[in-house]
């Protein structure tokens, strides 16, 4: 299978919602990125894999605006762009959801749900928190996501790893994101969970959404994704389209492919030789 370097995912009006182009990352004499041309359409999936020290941290730092990128382009929604902190990605509709999630264990669902933006009634020195909104807000966007919310007075803490991760998303989603960058939401779950955050992410892509799955798991993103990118030392190693590759292949790749291939004749001949009589 022979990877389209070049292509990218394009909207309806012709540019990606969010698109790198050569970009370069270097720290000292270290070079974290080089040369990653990749491009994000909306309602699709873009499942970005690679092993530890690939650079899929690096990369999706620089499209949150946590670093800025040394060499080539950045594009949101076609406009060259630099974002100088999370916070400009954010209101460029970028959305990334960490590992850590950002949730308060001890604080309830709805609490979780707006974290500093709840919706407000009254004005002067009788504003005040809509509490009776923020409930019905929250449950609202979250049975959207398929999750039926028993209690919104629920501390989060008591929810599991994947209902976190709805949480998580459905907030985003909620609050305007065109782009939205998971960082190995499936790394600390089990496989029911991990099933569980597979359905919230094709969701998300349902409504528009254009999502980035960061994975080192390429089980877990062939089944939603409709672009798989592996990255290798800071390279580019591969770019598909899903029709353009198999499991099994993208499995191949993923797991050094080449590398693998003579790893496996070195073992198999050493073997050899310590069976053969002397």
């Amino acid at each position: 299978m022979t990877a389209t370097t070049t292509e990218t995912a394009r909207t309806a009006s012709g540019a990606p919602l969010l698109e790198v182009r050569n970009v370069c990352k270097y720290f000292g004499n270290v070079v974290a990125l080089k040369d990653i041309s990749v491009g994000v359409n909306a309602g699709e999936v873009t499942c970005v894999l690679g092993d530890n020290g690939a650079g899929k941290s690096t990369f999706i730092k620089i499209l949150s605006g946590v670093h800025q990128h040394d060499e080539g382009e950045l594009l949101c929604e076609g406009e060259p762009t630099v974002f100088t902190s999370p916070r400009e990605a954010k209101e460029r509709g970028i959305a990334t959801v960490y590992q850590d999630l950002a949730t308060v264990p001890l604080m309830s669902l709805w609490r979780n749900f707006f974290l500093g933006s709840e919706p407000t009634k009254g004005w002067g020195p009788f504003k005040r928190i809509d509490v009776r909104r923020a409930r019905e807000t929250m449950v609202s966007e979250l049975r959207k996501m398929g999750i039926d919310v028993r209690d919104p007075e629920q501390p989060v803490g008591t929810l599991s790893g994947g209902e976190r991760q709805a949480v998580a998303i459905a907030r985003a989603v909620y609050f305007g994101a065109k782009v939205l960058i998971l960082d190995e939401p499936t790394s600390a779950l089990g496989v029911k969970q991990s099933g569980v955050v597979l359905r919230y992410i094709a969701q998300a892509r349902d409504r528009g959404v254009g999502v980035i799955f960061i994975t080192h798991n390429p089980h877990h993103a062939y089944p939603v994704g409709d672009r798989f990118v592996i990255l290798n030392r800071g390279r580019l190693m591969g770019d598909w389209r899903k029709h353009e590759i198999t499991r099994e292949e993208l499995v191949h790749q993923m797991s050094g492919g080449a590398e693998l291939d003579a790893l496996e004749h070195e073992l198999r001949r050493t073997l050899d030789g310590e069976g053969a009589p002397a």
